[in-house]
């Protein structure tokens, strides 16, 4: 479809700037921590934009809390599908909430974070250790926010938990 090239086009370009490629994504640590720090600025950024309204249509967020020792039970593949999951919801809020903000300053956080999500959510669909393309049939716990701030908490939350140590978990099989 044109809105997926055009998405799969910019995701190419904007890794092609960073030469992110996803190995060295996994391997050099200090892009993880890129990203999460750009993730604490996305939401001190939006925190100081002038008073957002509540959302008139709640975001469904996905609970993206975890236990470290789940998390080390779980196979790297279902690890990869679990934060597609919670990706794909975390976009939907993003998008939903977009429609919803007429103040600049929040759009444009919206925007920065929708993109920087996107990005992940591309990247993770090139990693696949089982037979088969991921389908966007899961259903992740989830909570519904009013808060604009709750979008980019979970999307922190999200780069600095699951993500930051599915890339650490890739890093010791694959970076030698």
């Amino acid at each position: 479809s044109p809105p997926g090239l055009l998405l799969l086009t910019s995701f190419l370009l904007h890794v092609k700037e960073d030469r992110a490629s996803p190995t060295r994504l996994v391997c050099d640590n200090r892009l993880i921590q890129k990203y999460i720090v750009e993730a604490k600025d996305m939401e001190k950024r939006v925190g100081q934009c002038q008073a957002l309204p509540a959302l008139r249509c709640p975001a469904v967020l996905p609970l993206v809390d975890f236990t470290f020792q789940q998390w080390k039970s779980k196979s790297n593949e279902t690890k990869r599908r679990e934060i597609l999951c919670d990706l794909a919801l975390l976009l939907g809020a993003a998008a939903g909430a977009q429609g919803q903000v007429s103040d600049e300053c929040g759009a444009r956080q919206l925007s920065q974070l929708y993109r920087h999500a996107n990005s992940f959510f591309l990247l993770l669909q090139t990693f696949s250790w089982e037979a088969g393309h991921w389908e966007p049939s899961c259903s992740p716990h989830s909570m519904e926010q009013t808060h604009i701030s709750s979008i980019f908490l979970t999307y922190r939350q999200l780069v600095q938990g699951k993500l930051r140590f599915f890339f650490y978990d890739l890093a010791k099989v694959s970076c030698k």
